[in-house]
């Protein structure tokens, strides 16, 4: 049996690698996606103050830090048994609509549209940020730049910083929004709002209206019927920041709605002995392996998994073309992996139009910004990540030090589906042993859609991890290998 290795993976965050099993005809047998690195959060924030949880945490990563900040903040809410006063739920809210913007707009413009802009064939050298440049013209890079950079401006000016916030706490956050900070906030965000509307036209000239581009989206390739899940506002469209969690069946059905201290009623986690990250599955429906279905409990979460769990955006441009997407690819729930990039950009316009929203909004500059914690508990905090539903769980004791923390990140609740649409493509795509450079880079790009980060994801060892020591005299020379 022949074996294929793509190692490193190329545009994502963290490592991995897919190692794909030919059979003596030369076709695929099987596929393999394997994270090898390990991080364990977890068992670092034990031990810890609880309204620190929300800063460490933010630590995972640099992509999505915003996103384990109000995970925390909101766990710690549950925790301390207190509501956060309305002008602080806006502020944070603003806030991550700042993380949404320039989120989607990395995502989408370095990490995924390469392989839509300059092709999925061309030059390793070319498939990146420059050759979107390149091709589309130094301009819209400009604009690409200034505009993630709004997205953060905003995170900075209400977190405190724009990699890694610290301004929300149990109850509420630390400071109040100047009306000088809410014009220039206001000023930023009706920018974005043009860069939404430009970036789905550009969507629209570059991919829709290029027949080979949407008859790959369509391809049975890059298609999965899976469960899909996302967190849904009183009308059931997509929210973000707070909610209930509604899941639906592969025909669309409402399966499951539940408040995030449900949750482990709701879904298990499988473990396998080839990757750290853990594989979730719908408990009710139970796992059956890396196997597609109603049968099966696998569900997908992110843009796609939000877009098709909801019934319906809450802003009107973004509803408008929620409506046209279903209408082109067929009807809901949708199927294909590769229209998660489609799906990002509404929720990039949705993002903008609900910002604009909560920048004009009378009570965003409120000073009323807290309300006063209660005594240490439990509690669970969900948010939407840009990659998909984020769990933070928080048992707190009586001095309100973390005694067990439990995160289930995005990239965790994709990674069965993640590992199955790549294996789907590699069979698509790989026939009689011929690969090139361009065939492997499609397989990549079943993966890439998810937009993965393999560092928030990797929170378990099975037994414990290889070790090996070396030791050496000062003259350099091995005295003695150890290992285990």
């Amino acid at each position: 049996m022949k074996e294929i290795v793509i190692d490193p993976i190329t545009r994502l965050e963290g490592h991995g690698k897919i190692t794909i099993f030919l059979n003596d005809e030369g076709n695929v047998e099987n596929a393999y996606l394997q994270v090898p690195e390990l991080r364990g959060f977890e068992r670092f924030c034990e031990g810890r103050r609880a309204e620190d949880l929300p800063i460490i945490t933010t630590r995972i990563c640099g992509v999505c830090p915003v996103a384990h900040h109000m995970a925390g903040a909101k766990a710690c809410d549950a925790a301390f048994n207190v509501e956060p006063t309305e002008t602080a739920k806006k502020l944070r809210e603003l806030e991550y609509c700042g993380y949404f913007i320039y989120d989607h707009i990395l995502h989408f413009y370095f990490l995924g549209a390469p392989d839509f802009v300059v092709g999925p064939d061309a030059p390793p050298a070319k498939r990146n940020i420059l050759g979107v440049i390149e091709k589309a013209g130094l301009e819209i890079g400009k604009e690409v730049i200034k505009h993630r950079a709004y997205g953060q401006k905003i995170t900075e000016i209400i977190g405190g910083k724009a990699t890694h916030p610290v301004s929300a706490l149990p109850g509420g956050i630390a400071k109040f929004l100047s009306e000088e900070e809410r014009q220039e906030i206001e000023k930023m965000v009706r920018s974005c709002v043009e860069f939404a509307k430009f970036s789905l036209k550009l969507f629209d000239d570059i991919v829709l209206k290029n027949v080979d581009y949407v008859n790959l989206i369509k391809s049975e390739s890059y298609t999965l019927k899976t469960y899909y899940m996302g967190t849904v506002d009183k009308d059931n469209k997509v929210n973000f920041y707070d909610g209930d969690v509604r899941v639906v069946g592969p025909e669309g059905r409402e399966f499951v709605k539940f408040a995030p201290s449900e949750y482990l009623d709701i879904i298990e986690e499988h473990v396998e002995p080839w990757t750290y990250v853990k594989l979730p599955y719908l408990k009710k429906v139970g796992w059956k392996g890396l196997v597609a279905g109603p049968n099966s409990g696998v569900y997908r979460v992110g843009p796609l998994g939000r877009l098709n769990a909801a019934e319906g955006m809450a802003t009107p441009i973004a509803q408008k073309e929620y409506d046209r997407m279903y209408k082109i690819l067929g009807g809901k729930p949708v199927h294909a992996t590769l229209a998660f990039h489609w799906a990002r950009l509404i929720e990039l316009m949705y993002a903008t139009e609900r910002a604009l929203e909560l920048v004009t909004d009378k009570e965003i500059t409120s000073k009323n910004i807290r309300n006063k914690p209660g005594k240490p508990s439990e509690g669970v905090g969900i948010v939407e990540a840009a990659r998909g539903t984020l769990i933070h769980h928080y048992t707190l004791d009586e001095k309100a030090l973390a005694k067990k923390v439990n995160l289930v990140v995005a990239t965790t609740h994709n990674a069965p589906g993640i590992c199955m649409s790549i294996k789907n493509a590699a069979k698509g795509l790989i026939h009689n042993g011929k690969v090139s450079d361009g065939l492997l880079n499609m397989v990549e790009m079943a993966f890439r859609a998810y937009d993965p980060c393999f560092a928030c994801a990797t929170h378990f060892a099975i037994g414990e991890m290889p070790l090996k020591v070396e030791i050496y005299d000062d003259d350099r020379r091995l005295l003695k290998t150890m290992g285990r």
